[in-house]
């Protein structure tokens, strides 16, 4: 989960091992293990609904950051909401302008234990994150 433009589909793409192209989300998509949502979902109260919804089908909740971002769309200690178990996943690390340091303090403010730091277009952190999720 994650707002627009987080990388979201990009991690999925990077965990199927496919080329990371930009492809715009409209609705949710079932891949295999793999549950992506558009980031509208997230960012409008009346939709965000569904994404509590869908959170009781998945065993492990990600809850995406860019480490370019401005601000944190998560509120703190969300992640009490949810009866699955929530990582933070800090995507764009390899940008110039990314600050992971911030995202992963915001994630941490969400009550996010576990913290992974993504870079879909290097394959950084791609592998770290795989492993944990097939365990």
């Amino acid at each position: 989960m994650g707002r627009t433009g987080s990388g979201k589909t990009s991690l999925t793409q990077a965990l199927k091992k496919q080329p990371v192209k930009y492809q715009k989300t409209q609705y949710i998509n079932y891949h295999d293990v793999i549950i992506d949502t558009p980031g509208e979902y997230a960012e409008n109260a009346h939709l965000g609904r569904a994404l509590a919804l869908y959170s009781y089908e998945a065993d492990v909740v990600g809850l995406l950051l860019s480490a370019t971002e401005n601000y944190s769309l998560f509120p703190p200690n969300i992640t009490c909401l949810v009866n699955r178990e929530v990582i933070g996943i800090v995507t764009k690390i390899d940008k110039k302008e990314a600050n992971p340091e911030k995202a992963k303090n915001w994630l941490e403010l969400t009550g996010c234990k576990k913290i992974f730091f993504i870079s879909s277009k290097t394959g950084e952190g791609i592998e770290e994150l795989t492993d944990y999720l097939s365990n």
